[in-house]
């Protein structure tokens, strides 16, 4: 059975050219454009990892990452964060969050599902 993931990202070009690629390289892939919805599909199923964009509206994603970490469920669930914010500063942030990694856009897709078979 493939590993599922669920991938969040409020940019709807950018959330579809990425659940393509990492289908095609064989995962699962449940799609959600907020933390919201996102939280509501972790309430059926748990996924092997998420992939979340930060900058998001209402529930940006260092907030999905705190829910998702004060959630005894979800404590050891990898997450990567996929977003604009590259500054070190940031990837610094991510990780004191709980982040398992940090991929900044612009990025090389392979290198995410490197990242994505390495934290499975």
């Amino acid at each position: 059975m493939s590993a599922q993931l669920l991938l969040v990202d409020d940019e709807p070009g950018l959330r579809e050219a990425v659940q393509d690629y990492l289908q095609e390289h064989g995962f699962t892939v449940q799609a959600a454009s907020n933390a919201g919805d996102a939280w509501q599909m972790l309430q059926t199923r748990t996924p092997d990892l998420v992939i979340s964009d930060i900058m998001m509206p209402q529930v940006d994603g260092y907030q999905f990452l705190e829910q998702l970490r004060e959630d005894p469920r979800f404590k050891s669930l990898p997450v990567v964060f996929l977003t604009a914010r590259g500054m070190t500063t940031d990837r610094i942030q991510g990780y004191q969050a709980g982040c398992d990694a940090y991929l900044p856009k612009p990025f090389d897709p392979d290198e995410l599902v490197a990242i994505v078979e390495n934290l499975l």
